[in-house]
């Protein structure tokens, strides 16, 4: 067919690669979740302005969406977008997720106490959180697993 577009067959990719893709998109999912979650609380107190909220929501929905299409190209084998989404979700999206509960350990806030004073809502966002880290920590582990570099490699060899 002329104009066809020609992607690997899911056969041909490697399970690593396959289970880190679906790992990404988790972590997609948690992190969309955690934006609901945090958008209605901030509703909820009156704490932002809609302004603030809808430009909020739209870098992460922007973020989302590169992240979604990084892990396309990931499943086709292009190093690129496997480098891409270690450096960008893997590395700096990562410290995003834990600035937070570092900074509040190293202020010497006692994490069980606050734990034992959360929410439904709380503990729903922080369920999803550890769902999200250990997304991203798997998807992280499998794209460099030797299947997978060896897939990739066919990459830099076209």
């Amino acid at each position: 067919m002329t104009g066809s577009v020609t992607t690997a067959p899911t056969a041909a990719v490697p399970r690593p690669v396959l289970t880190a893709s679906r790992m990404w998109l988790v972590a997609v999912a948690a992190g969309v979740f955690e934006m609901v979650l945090a958008v209605a609380d901030l509703l909820a107190e009156g704490t932002a302005s809609p302004g603030e909220i809808v430009a909020g929501v739209g870098v992460r929905l922007v973020v989302f969406a590169v992240a979604v299409y990084l892990v396309g190209w990931l499943r086709r084998g292009r190093n690129w977008a496997r480098l891409t989404l270690a450096a960008m979700l893997g590395v700096i999206g990562t410290v995003t997720l834990l600035i937070n509960p570092i900074q509040s350990l190293l202020q010497g806030h006692d994490p069980v106490a606050a734990l034992a004073g959360l929410t439904l809502a709380e503990w729903l966002f922080t369920a999803s959180r550890i769902v999200h880290l250990g997304a991203v920590v798997a998807a992280m582990v499998l794209m460099f697993r030797p299947a997978a570099n060896t897939y990739f490699r066919r990459d830099r060899q076209r």
